[in-house]
């Protein structure tokens, strides 16, 4: 069982990859690494989802997290992105996080193979097994085709150095079973579930909109932690149009991108299958950001 379970609790962001004419910008990388310390979040997720690791190759997977953690240089946790649907590819990308220096390492549910429940202990209890860093499993079935069971995600939570879940099922009920059964951390992977998930148990997020608005998020984590609801629900419902806008005009991270793009903190480009967002939901978007009081 973890004692490390609140080791990535609060806001931690899934980091944007910024590009610049096709290549990485590392020098953009950096400039959002000293905003997110800047502006007091508590853990970097790079290369995940929002981090476009789909179409990076491994040598520029490698790159993210090296850049990400030396320019961290402990000043904020990075939880690395090291997911895959290869067990062998999944253990060779911590093993580089861990070398890196990342604080942990967050690991997609294998995608598109679809193992037993079996196959998803043993994928885990293998990374877990190579590293000494910390493992965050990643559940979010609408991305896998398939959902790791919450008997599943019990049995790993007896694995020491497996200390959190990032919750993106939907399901309060999935999420009750967990946490009354474990004392893994579950973190939010939704936006806009955040506040229920905490009323549950959750210690936190990983959070999209947090590329743009993190001291907002972390005002409505620490209104909850602090006790109070009637603040939380305030920060909630000003943060939903926002989070709804965000991941509902195009696929992530194509809006936060854009997000970004309007608000002058990144060129908004992004790697194909991935398009920019249409002129139409730009409207929409600017819209949103006007009316939270973002432009």
């Amino acid at each position: 069982m973890s004692n490390q379970s609140d080791l990535f609790a609060g806001l931690a962001v899934a980091m944007i990859t910024p590009f610049k004419n096709g290549e990485i910008d590392e020098a953009g990388l950096c400039a959002l690494v000293d905003y997110h310390i800047e502006q007091g979040t508590d853990t970097l997720c790079p290369v995940g989802t929002t981090g476009e690791s789909p179409t990076l190759s491994h040598d520029e997977h490698k790159q993210v997290i090296s850049i990400v953690c030396k320019h961290a240089a402990g000043r904020i946790k990075v939880m690395a992105g090291t997911g895959s649907n290869s067990t062998r590819e999944a253990v060779e990308l911590t093993k580089y996080a861990q070398q890196a220096g990342a604080n942990g390492a967050l690991h997609v549910a294998p995608y598109y193979n679809k193992p037993t429940q079996e196959g998803f202990y043993q994928h885990y209890k293998t990374i877990a097994e190579s590293v000494e860093i910390p493992i965050v499993i990643y559940n979010i079935p609408g991305r896998t085709a398939k959902n790791i069971e919450p008997e599943t995600i019990i049995q790993l939570a007896e694995i020491p150095n497996i200390v959190a879940v990032k919750e993106s099922t939907g399901s309060m009920d999935q999420a009750s079973h967990i946490l009354s059964a474990c004392d893994l951390a579950v973190l939010s992977g939704d936006d806009s579930l955040t506040l229920p998930l905490m009323a549950l148990g959750g210690k936190g997020v990983v959070s999209v909109v947090g590329n743009i608005v993190p001291g907002d998020v972390k005002s409505m984590l620490n209104a909850f932690n602090a006790g109070d609801l009637k603040q939380a629900r305030e920060w909630h419902f000003k943060l939903f149009a926002l989070c709804r806008n965000l991941l509902g005009l195009a696929t992530n991270p194509i809006p936060i991108k854009a997000a970004m793009q309007l608000l002058g903190r990144d060129n908004g480009e992004v790697r194909l299958p991935m398009t920019q967002l249409d002129s139409a939901s730009m409207k929409v978007l600017e819209k949103t950001l006007k009316d939270y009081g973002l432009l």
